[in-house]
């Protein structure tokens, strides 16, 4: 499995939400509690999003467009920069803030999944929230500013009509087939956005696109648990030890063994958040040979012992044992 999907296949903590909007001006909905991360995407039409930030900048969303929001306060999508608030959505629900029919439409709901008055000349938009989990969610989100906005291009807006099609549909394995479109969606967002000019993808994002180190990564997190060696690494993908371990610090901007650790800390640290597995089942599970071992390397890259840390987390777990 690549470095991306692995990201993403241990960063999803339950199904992702899809729902449709056809919505007529004026309208504007806020969204007082985003989730970790949000697909946007305007299907028809044009539509305004701006962060709840003094500092934001107000951005124009076309047909085809998809905004990638990792903020988690407020937002709000409108069909103009002027028009007053009408509805907020918090903790699941919707509530009305100018009682007009017109604010109420986006309330109707008119298939599974879709809502608003559905009527000749409205705003269509996909909105996907997601619900990330731990330090491999943080790891993902990293890729991005609390605002990224991808231009229609034709492999997005491929996938977007897919997901348009299927989202009025109730039919067996419905949320199956949802939830892998807006994985599509997301996906081919995030490569079209760390491809573009102002974004700044993190340094192993853009060595993936190395055939010898992309492949060296893929190794690690394929087995993580692995007794790696730089020289075990560089046999992996026919390179001397050398030229290997100078090649990946280059490009990744550390050496080997410490990108394994970091991300072996990573996962660790979710163990210890997730499950009641002891301290030394963690450790094996991630590659080290005993407790303290583990320990040792964790406090040195988080500040304070698993049994700690597990604890600061509001995981008890099951046994403190070595850490």
């Amino acid at each position: 499995m690549d470095v991306l999907s692995d990201l993403l296949h241990r960063a999803r903590a339950r199904n992702a939400m899809v729902r449709q909007l056809i919505q007529r001006r004026p309208w504007s909905l806020t969204f007082a509690d985003a989730p970790p991360l949000t697909v946007v995407a305007t299907i028809g039409g044009h539509a305004y999003l701006q962060l709840d930030d003094a500092c934001a900048a107000l951005v124009r969303l076309t047909a085809g467009d998809i905004a990638l929001i990792t903020a988690t306060g407020k937002y709000t999508i409108a069909d103009g920069p002027t028009t007053p608030p009408q509805v907020v959505i918090h903790g699941g629900k919707k509530y009305v803030v100018d009682g007009g029919e017109q604010a109420a439409g986006a309330n109707r709901r008119l298939a599974p999944r879709t809502y608003g008055d559905g009527l000749p000349g409205a705003t269509i938009m996909l909105r996907g929230a997601y619900e990330l989990r731990g330090d491999v969610g943080d790891r993902l989100l990293d890729m991005l500013p609390p605002l990224a906005v991808v231009p229609a291009g034709p492999q997005t807006r491929a996938a977007l009509d897919l997901l348009a099609t299927e989202v009025d549909r109730d039919e067996p394995g419905q949320d199956a087939v949802l939830n892998r479109l807006l994985d599509l969606v997301l996906v081919l967002a995030l490569r079209a956005w760390c491809a573009g000019p102002q974004a700044s993808p993190p340094a192993w994002y853009r060595a993936l696109n190395d055939s010898v180190i992309g492949g060296a990564l893929r190794v690690l997190h394929e087995d993580p648990a692995y007794r790696w060696t730089v020289a075990a690494l560089a046999a992996e993908v026919g390179m001397s030890r050398a030229a290997f371990a100078a090649r990946f610090t280059r490009l990744v901007g550390e050496p080997p063994l410490a990108y394994l650790t970091s991300w072996r800390m990573t996962l660790g640290a979710d163990l210890l958040r997730d499950t009641e597995a002891t301290i030394a089942a963690v450790a094996s599970k991630v590659g080290y040979e005993d407790a303290f071992a583990f320990s040792v390397a964790f406090k040195r890259a988080r500040g304070v012992s698993p049994s700690v840390w597990r604890r600061q987390v509001g995981h008890p777990g099951a046994s403190s044992d070595g850490g």
